[in-house]
């Protein structure tokens, strides 16, 4: 039996293949080749790369800023006089020309650059994280498309199996019908049951092809030609404890306190010294000696505000008080929903032996009245019965693995 399914599965998919294009088909590729396509080429990935790779530049950016920044500068200006009529000279000094290289240097206290050294590094952590996040939804939404395909092509050579186990029979009710053994109309009854399993396997060629196109359409993979897949291999992980979603909620947590330091350092005293050197001139007296240089500080005290610095402090305790309700709230509903998928897959797992069962009486019954059959002893409405009772029995078997198959999906998803 193994042997005749494979050679229709062979049949199969070289009879598909004039239908999309010319050219050989491929080796069978399993779950893993479209999972490394997709990740390879989602341009979500590539985003959160060069993402981090720009925060590194920021970071060297914002140490660039709290050393001695070098500014060159020159000013001129002209007031004439002209019969008396000008500026005053004595504001004004009639022309004057600047030209001076000037050194700045900002500063800061120990806490501020821990405070910006801590801020870079949650930004950097919180991009790995977003970046990690969704390389899991891209293998999740490429397995459960993967899953879809699978059971597609596995309905596909299903129904090519029964259809040449039905054509057979077809050649038999034949000649007994032409022996007078059934009567005509039921042996178009039978025809009309061949037909029909006929066009069931065309249209599940068509499924096949169009969910093989669309798991090549979200992995990246420019290719019309329709491959066969392998059999997925998916098992429930082990359980670990579940810390990878709730380190959005430390990371918003991280934000807030380093954001409260802001604040406070904000209201901290600042201090700027520069020394600058060069030509500053109103050429009113000794232009040739006003060359020179020039040292000075800036300190600003911070002293009342309306208490502005009280009000950001609260509003960032409400956002963390926020935060705090819907990690909790997340974490109940996340380990409920661990709960019910285990007890879901179970579920699943105990119905295997009763449609097992199932489908072996239903196989023998149709063995049996397939035997009956060529000697006339059975209708074949009956016939057509056991069929039918054996399809929807396989069907049930394939319709509940695949489930099974996406709640383990589902489970290992969520089980971070």
């Amino acid at each position: 039996m193994e042997r005749f399914k494979n050679s229709i599965y062979c049949f199969v998919i070289l009879g598909i293949l004039p239908l999309i294009g010319k050219g050989q088909v491929k080796p069978g590729r399993d779950l893993d080749f479209f999972i490394r396509q997709g990740i390879n080429s989602s341009p979500v990935l590539n985003d959160y790369r060069n993402r981090q790779l720009s925060n590194r530049i920021d970071s060297l950016r914002w140490r660039a800023g709290y050393r001695p920044q070098l500014t060159a500068s020159s000013a001129g200006t002209y007031a004439p006089v002209i019969k008396g009529y000008g500026y005053d000279q004595a504001l004004s000094n009639g022309q004057s020309l600047e030209a001076l290289l000037t050194v700045n240097y900002m500063l800061a206290g120990k806490g501020k650059i821990n405070q910006q050294l801590e801020q870079t590094k949650i930004h950097r952590d919180s991009l790995s994280f977003a970046a990690t996040w969704s390389v899991l939804d891209l293998k999740k939404n490429i397995t459960d498309q993967y899953l879809n395909t699978y059971a597609s092509q596995e309905q596909m050579v299903f129904n090519a199996e029964v259809y040449e186990l039905l054509k057979k029979e077809e050649l038999i009710l034949k000649k007994l019908t032409r022996a007078n053994t059934y009567k005509q109309s039921e042996y178009l009854t039978f025809l009309v049951t061949f037909q029909q399993q006929q066009l069931a396997w065309k249209q599940a060629e068509v499924k096949f092809k169009n969910d093989y196109a669309l798991l090549n359409y979200l992995c990246g993979v420019a290719d019309t030609v329709v491959n066969s897949i392998k059999a997925p291999e998916i098992s429930v992980s082990a359980i670990v404890p579940h810390e990878f979603f709730t380190t959005r909620y430390k990371l918003d947590s991280l934000k807030n306190e380093n954001d409260k330091k802001g604040v406070s350092l904000n209201y901290r005293p600042k201090a700027n010294v520069y020394v600058n050197g060069g030509y500053n001139s109103s050429f009113l007296l000794q232009p040739y000696k006003n060359f020179g240089t020039s040292a000075g500080f800036m300190i600003s005290i911070p002293i009342y505000d309306g208490h502005q610095k009280a009000m950001q402090i609260s509003q960032l305790s409400i956002q963390q008080e926020t935060g705090t309700a819907y990690k909790e709230f997340f974490v109940r509903q996340h380990e409920q929903q661990l709960k019910l998928l285990l007890q879901q897959i179970r579920e699943h797992q105990n119905l295997y032996p009763g449609i097992n069962e199932q489908i072996r009486f239903a196989k023998s019954l149709m063995e049996v009245d397939s035997q009956l059959l060529r000697t006339g002893d059975l209708r074949i409405a009956d016939y057509i019965l056991a069929i039918n009772n054996y399809l929807s029995a396989k069907n049930l078997l394939r319709q509940t693995h695949i489930d099974g198959l996406k709640l383990i999906n589902q489970f290992n998803y969520w089980n971070r």
